[in-house]
């Protein structure tokens, strides 16, 4: 590993155009767990949704069908509100202030990229930091729903307050989603790190890549094409590797 590490420090000192392409297993070093892991969201022994599937939980269908439990598995599982980012966080935000990391384009819904300090991130399943009314628009912080005391939230209007998350059989944001593909279109680096490739179609963005290195850090092999010549992938946590390049 020292090789591309080395090689990694190279390609870092000599750009000043990167984009970072992450997914779950960013958060898990910050003790969120991946959802569909053996230790995951949908398998931890509190969960007492047996007979829905994990799909069927965060999706527009539950939430419009079964708003009670939709809402009651979403203030379970995916309040982060006192998870606090690691070290890849604080090394991509260091990145960006140093004027080498031109954007962030996470898969994540916790928004641990934000609160370490990143500026440029696209968000692009949406966040739990964000959440508005379905009849007015207006908007409402985390805590409206995670501390609502009714099953279903609602704004004063009557409508139902949501989160500003892209649950299944909902369109990804337009906006965040053209940002991040002209950001990984326009870089000279792309660093995907904590993600399998395999959610689409946010997987596809990085087909959209033509600069000049790749950098894969994952815990696990991907099979993606490399070219050995530029590219270079990482086996390990993604918090150490930056690390050990990145000075805090």
């Amino acid at each position: 590993m020292k090789t591309e590490i080395e090689k990694l420090k190279k390609i870092i000192d000599g750009s000043d155009n990167i984009v970072f392409f992450g997914g779950a297993g960013v958060s898990t070093e910050s003790g969120v767990p991946d959802f569909r892991s053996p230790d995951g969201l949908y398998n931890t022994p509190d969960v007492r949704f047996d007979r829905y599937t994990p799909e069927y939980l965060l999706s527009h269908e539950c939430f419009e069908r079964e708003p009670k439990v939709f809402f009651e598995f979403y203030r379970q599982k995916l309040d982060t509100r006192s998870v606090e980012p690691n070290a890849a966080h604080r090394c991509l935000a260091k990145l960006e202030q140093m004027g080498k990391l031109r954007a962030v384009v996470t898969q994540n819904i916790d928004g641990l990229h934000t609160r370490a300090g990143s500026k440029n991130v696209y968000e692009i399943h949406g966040t739990t930091e964000k959440n508005y009314c379905t009849r007015c628009g207006k908007r409402f912080p985390a805590e409206y729903i995670f501390e609502s005391k009714t099953a279903v939230p609602r704004c004063p209007c009557g409508g139902v307050v949501r989160c500003d998350v892209t649950l299944y059989g909902e369109s990804l944001p337009e906006e965040a989603v053209e940002g991040a593909v002209r950001a990984i279109r326009q870089a000279d680096v792309l660093i995907i790190g904590g993600t399998s490739l395999t959610v689409y179609p946010a997987a596809t963005y990085v087909r959209y890549f033509r600069g000049s290195h790749l950098v894969i850090i994952n815990r696990e092999p991907l099979s993606y094409p490399l070219d050995p010549s530029k590219d270079i992938e990482i086996i390990g946590s993604i918090g150490e590797v930056l690390s050990s390049v990145i000075t805090l």
